[in-house]
């Protein structure tokens, strides 16, 4: 039943647990706005679509487990791309400013350089290109609170 679904997902988030639920009904609509991650499956029912965060365009449920992987990559280089970011800021401005004089970058260069600090935040994101989604699949890695050490 639709309320045991979702009793279900908040007795497990509070054990403290990410839940994800997936679902492609009017039964798992309740379920899936109440589980941290809802995934619903794109042949279903339009509620169950509304209800959740990600869409399933397939029935593989190893999309589930693709989706997951594509998130965690996508803030990984999020991260990376922000420590290149700032890290380049930190050393950058104050060298354009002149604050250690007489090491200074000229407007020139320091306009240069930017633009290849914006080069190499696109190319590092473009790298998510190369995410192995087979071999996710193939070996999903599914953890609980129980099997973390």
């Amino acid at each position: 039943m639709p309320g045991g679904k979702s009793d279900e997902v908040i007795k497990l988030q509070s054990q403290g647990l990410k839940v994800g639920m997936v679902g492609d009904g009017i039964n798992d609509a309740p379920a899936l706005t109440q589980a941290d991650v809802g995934f619903a499956i794109g042949a279903g029912t339009d509620v169950a679509i509304e209800s959740a965060d990600i869409v399933l365009m397939h029935s593989d449920p190893y999309d589930v487990v693709r989706a997951t992987a594509i998130a965690r990559a996508t803030l990984r280089k999020m991260h990376q791309n922000l420590g290149w970011a700032v890290g380049y800021n930190i050393l950058a401005f104050p060298l354009a400013a002149g604050v250690f004089y007489p090491f200074v970058l000229s407007p020139e260069i320091a306009a240069l350089s930017m633009s290849g600090s914006s080069v190499i935040v696109a190319l590092n994101a473009l790298l998510l290109k190369r995410l192995p989604l087979a071999d996710v699949a193939a070996s999903p890695r599914i953890q609980s609170k129980e099997s973390t050490p």
